[in-house]
């Protein structure tokens, strides 16, 4: 009888054991495949719809209603300057549309900074900022860095002019000649009679045109009518400001400064006039403090 009765407990608790271990095999898989479906599942990505182009579109070209599309955009990668509405885009109806000012592409988000405000022509006026002004500057192939220069870059702009010894300007002199900056890293803002960034080949320019203040301007054309001016290219990444810098043929050549040369006070002189008749002689005498 106990022979019996132990069989059956062990029995029990076999098939006990066996019953735990299908249950938890059957909940690993359940978990498993849950764990598979969630990484199936697509994640739901935040977005806006913001207008694109359809088409690619050249510097100078007019964007109308049938240019543009909008689409879904992942509103973490949101750029700045986008336009989200048709009201953003054509503020001021399909008759004054945005021009271009940077070469795009098919399916390119339009952004604020490579359009015009509406009705605008992508001239050089609109890159003109509140109380900025345009000037330009005449440039050879060896003043205008080989042609290398395109609209967006920043120059240095360097004075070379004879202002004589003692500071007085005097033709022939070449003791005078003097290279100043006279102005750090301004904006080009067109090369020749363009304004496109997107220049590919080099060209030699013969006016660059620069953006500054009022007083710069002013500067700028004294320079310009009392001298030679010659750009430096800046590089993209160069936060650097440069330093005043003089240069003569003196401290280019190591040679010490040429002495100016004291003129001798020259001799108090005094005389009365007389007059005989239709003569008149002049008769000197000492001169009395």
């Amino acid at each position: 009888m106990r022979l019996m009765f132990g069989l059956v407990l062990v029995l029990g608790l076999a098939l006990a054991g066996f019953a735990v271990f299908m249950a938890k095999s059957y909940i690993q898989n359940y978990q498993n495949a849950l764990e598979l479906e969630r990484q199936a599942r697509p994640t739901v990505i935040e977005t806006v719809d913001i207008y694109i182009l359809n088409r690619s579109m050249e510097y100078g070209e007019r964007i109308l209603p049938d240019d543009v599309r909008q689409v879904a955009y992942p509103t973490a990668s949101l750029p700045e300057g986008v336009f989200r509405t048709k009201e953003e885009l054509f503020p001021k109806g399909e008759g004054e549309p945005r021009t271009v000012l940077r070469a795009m592409e098919e399916m390119e988000v339009i952004l604020a900074v490579k359009v015009t405000e509406p009705g605008q022509d992508a001239g050089i006026t609109t890159k003109l900022g509140r109380g900025m002004r345009a000037f330009a500057i005449k440039v050879d192939s060896m003043s205008g860095v080989s042609g290398f220069l395109r609209p967006g870059d920043r120059v240095d702009v360097y004075w070379t002019g004879n202002i004589g010894r003692g500071g007085m300007r005097t033709e022939g002199d070449s003791e005078g000649d003097v290279t100043k900056l006279i102005e750090a890293g301004v904006k080009l803002i067109a090369v020749d009679q363009s304004s496109n960034a997107d220049i590919a080949e080099a060209s030699i320019a013969r006016t660059v045109t620069v953006v500054v203040r009022p007083e710069q301007v002013a500067a700028l054309a004294q320079a310009q009518a009392t001298g030679r001016l010659a750009l430096s290219l800046v590089g993209t990444q160069d936060d650097t400001v440069a330093s005043a810098i003089e240069v003569d043929q003196r401290q280019l050549l190591g040679l010490a400064a040429a002495p100016v040369p004291v003129q001798a006070p020259r001799a108090e002189v005094c005389s009365i006039r007389t007059r005989r008749g239709g003569e008149v002689i002049e008769t000197q005498i000492p001169c009395t403090n």
